[in-house]
């Protein structure tokens, strides 16, 4: 049996948060229950079914306590969407590029700089040197979506938060709050890791086609939310796809690999085009549309347990000290 501070630091604690966590797990199968029967988008049912599965998947190499999370990751999924209420403006208009990435509009831009100013820049840059006639305001950053950028930001707020876990369970300290605040941050990344995997999410045909349309694909703005939201909610549950997911594999270069991912699910837009003009997401739809949405579901849980696995891996790497914070130095104003 372990000693107590084992207990604390594997996660099982006192049998009175023992009995709080079993509460609070309740309650939140409760709520994720509610939010699958009310479905929008692919944010409530696809995103409650993408954490779930990447959840259950965790191996036995990674936190235990993380292992018996998978009632508070699942509610996690949608967390984002609940941050896009008109109510909270500046919250809604701060994140609302963090969802999507329009890559046609950065098909020059290759590759991605790893930072979101340096992204910036760049799109400045290219907006002053558009034409006005050639709708420069098109690469402005909240046009052009910020989707890889808030990734990688959570991801490295998880990895943090992995490698506090192991210092303080080293040092025998208690680690009940970097437990919650890993729960939190592996949850949260798992919504903008689905949003990558769903298509329209990457793409200026995000909502109904534009531009030339040979094929005479829909030019309505309803098949965004009928592929994510009413085909998913009516004809796809967790357990159609979570035979697809793997064993976690460890990312050399995260950023590099969830770019990738992105540009395979910017390659398969024109498939869902495809697949609603042949009616396959009307009412339950066609067997190609059932296995391809299976599959892009399963492909969002695949990368989100790889970016987990990876960021725990990670987290044992040693890092430098940070530095302690000196004021800046401040210089004489010029004479006037």
């Amino acid at each position: 049996m372990p000693r107590a501070e084992e207990r604390t630091s594997l996660g099982l604690g006192t049998k009175a948060e023992q009995f709080q966590r079993a509460a609070i797990s309740i309650v939140l199968v409760a709520l994720v229950l509610i939010q699958s029967e009310a479905a929008v988008a692919w944010g409530n049912e696809g995103h409650v079914a993408i954490n779930r599965v990447a959840a259950e998947k965790i191996p036995a190499t990674m936190p235990r306590f993380l292992r018996r999370a998978v009632a508070e990751i699942a509610y996690l999924g949608p967390e984002p969407d609940r941050w896009r209420s008109p109510s909270e403006f500046a919250l809604k208009n701060a994140q609302e590029a963090d969802h999507f990435i329009d890559l046609e509009r950065v098909s020059w831009l290759d590759p991605l700089p790893q930072g979101r100013y340096e992204f910036y820049r760049k799109l400045y840059e290219k907006r002053a040197a558009t034409p006005a006639t050639d709708h420069p305001d098109d690469y402005l950053p909240e046009r052009v979506g910020l989707q890889p950028y808030i990734t990688m930001e959570v991801y490295g707020r998880l990895k943090a938060a992995f490698r506090e876990y192991r210092q303080r369970q080293a040092a025998h300290q208690p680690t009940q709050a970097v437990q919650q605040a890993i729960i939190f941050y592996a949850g949260w990344l798992g919504h903008y890791v689905a949003d990558a995997s769903q298509p329209l999410h990457t793409t200026i045909q995000y909502n109904g086609w534009v531009g030339p349309n040979p094929k005479g694909y829909t030019t309505e703005h309803k098949i965004h939310g009928q592929f994510e939201s009413t085909y998913v909610a009516a004809n796809i549950t967790a357990k159609d796809f979570a035979g697809l997911v793997k064993s976690p594999e460890r990312l050399e270069d995260p950023f590099a690999r969830y770019v990738a991912y992105l540009r395979e699910s910017n390659g398969m837009v024109e498939n869902v085009y495809a697949l609603e003009k042949a009616g396959g997401f009307t009412g339950k739809g066609s067997p190609e549309a059932f296995d391809f949405t299976t599959h892009r579901l399963a492909a969002g849980s695949q990368m989100l347990l790889d970016l987990w696995y990876t960021a725990w891996t990670e987290s044992a790497v040693p890092v430098p000290e940070h530095p302690p914070s000196n004021p800046p130095s401040k210089t004489a104003a010029p004479a006037k």
